[in-house]
């Protein structure tokens, strides 16, 4: 059996909810730092990790920052210091690879303390620190052979469901600006793909870019946009196929029935054994209709497709770019899924929610996808280097494979998979104003 993972893995979905006034810990925050840039240290090359606490207008009890070493080395080790003193955490790794530092507080009697996070549920009030050495040597575990029949295949099945209907479903409601329709648009998988479409009020034939949005990992039922994106043909969704507008009944039930051998959905190891059967193949059908389906729209303008999400809507934004030539930008962010062998064959530090890895898997893997981007505009927003949902080996390999010569990724410092730090140091790598296939790195400070 595969790792045993809950039906809500942590979603992340954006960097979203605000955090009340009322949470105590608020203003609290663990600051953190590296002696040199975190993305220029040598093989065997002293580390320094810095870390303080700011305490904003909380008068502190008898804390400590707690911290733990690990790394793509598979050295571990720990310790804890005052917390009204900096805390000095010294390493090295002699290959390339990431080592991740995290500080967390925790009171008197060693519990850690937390706050509201973006999801407003509490969090571990800490700093995900990291730094890397020649990470962009890293490479990919080799991809199958027949990856490109393969996916001619599945396209292929896409092509025998039928796709007649060239009408919006629903008008779900008319807002000021615009219009929300509800889609369920054919795809073999079993299910449609379903989701909202947003469309500007007065949007002429031609005239609008196509905007394609995808969900975190969860389960949730997807509810009608509020509002309507502006200057573009908006559809967002959701990666199951589930009907819309139903009663709680129905959603309860449905998402029972995608999750298959006690194990979240995507986990099953029995249906990883084939691409065919794994969960994600259903999902990628569902991607690619509802990219079909927007290009029969009359407003579209012929030319501008964005794909856009975060985590395992970064992997479907992935798929997106790589099996749909039409797409022009893909901006996806902490994407899941990225080098699903490393850690069995490579030895990487793996996930800590691991998909249990069968070679099928890798028909899905978003290194390999990379390969495929050819034509459109990448721009990797966001990669966590203390990030362990979704590694940042991984990322940075998908980033290198990328093979479009427009690419850029934003790595962030003391970033997790959900949580940026205050004025987060943000390291650039970009291929812009260069020569293909070179990289131009800088850092900033938001």
């Amino acid at each position: 059996m595969g790792k045993k993972v809950p039906s809500s893995m942590p979603v992340f979905d954006g960097d979203r909810a605000p955090r009340p006034d009322t949470d105590p810990y608020a203003s609290v925050q663990v600051l953190g730092r590296t002696g040199k840039s975190p993305l220029s240290y040598r093989p065997g090359e002293e580390m320094v990790f810095s870390f303080e606490v700011d305490f904003g207008d909380v008068k502190p009890g008898k804390w400590s920052l707690v911290y733990e070493r690990k790394g793509d080395d598979h050295v571990t080790f720990g310790g804890k210091a005052p917390a009204d003193r900096p805390l000095t955490v010294k390493t090295s790794i002699d290959r390339p690879g990431f080592v991740n530092v995290n500080a967390y507080l925790v009171d008197g009697g060693e519990n850690r303390l937390t706050k509201l996070d973006y999801r407003n549920k509490q969090a571990p009030i800490g700093f995900f620190a990291g730094a890397g050495v020649e990470i962009e040597t890293l490479g990919d575990c080799g991809e199958p052979g027949d990856f490109d029949a393969f996916w001619d295949r599945q396209k292929k099945r896409l092509a025998l469901c039928p796709f007649r209907d060239r009408t919006r479903k629903i008008l779900e409601k008319e807002l000021e600006d615009g219009f929300v329709y509800s889609v369920s648009i054919p795809a073999p998988g079993p299910r449609p793909a379903t989701g909202y479409m947003t469309v500007p009020r007065g949007a002429q034939e031609r005239s609008l870019p196509i905007l394609i949005t995808f969900n975190g990992y969860g389960l949730l039922r997807q509810l009608p946009p509020e509002s309507i994106t502006p200057g573009c043909l908006h559809l967002h969704i959701n990666a199951h196929g589930q009907e819309l507008g139903q009663d709680d009944a129905y959603y309860e039930e449905f998402f029972k029935s995608v999750c298959t051998g006690d194990v979240g959905y995507a986990y099953d190891p029995e249906l990883n054994k084939d691409p065919g059967t794994c969960y994600f193949n259903g999902m990628v059908m569902r991607v690619l209709r509802a990219l079909e389906y927007l290009k029969t729209c009359p407003e579209w303008d012929g030319r501008n497709i964005t794909a856009s999400g975060n985590s395992q809507g970064g992997l479907q934004t992935m798929w997106a770019a790589a099996l749909d030539p039409d797409v022009t930008k893909a901006t996806p962010a902490v994407t899941w899924c990225c080098d699903l062998a490393g850690a069995a064959k490579a030895g990487r530090l793996s996930s800590l929610y691991p998909i249990a890895y069968q070679p099928a898997l890798d028909y899905y893997d978003a290194v390999f996808m990379a390969k495929r981007i050819t034509q459109a505009e990448v721009t990797i927003l966001r990669a966590g280097l203390g990030d362990y949902n979704c590694p940042p080996s991984g990322v940075a390999i998908s980033y290198r494979n990328l093979a479009t010569p427009d690419k850029t990724i934003r790595w962030y410092q003391g970033s997790d998979h959900g949580f940026v730090p205050k004025n987060p140091e943000i390291i650039t790598w970009t291929t812009k104003n260069n020569l293909p296939g070179s990289s131009a790195k800088e850092s900033e400070k938001m």
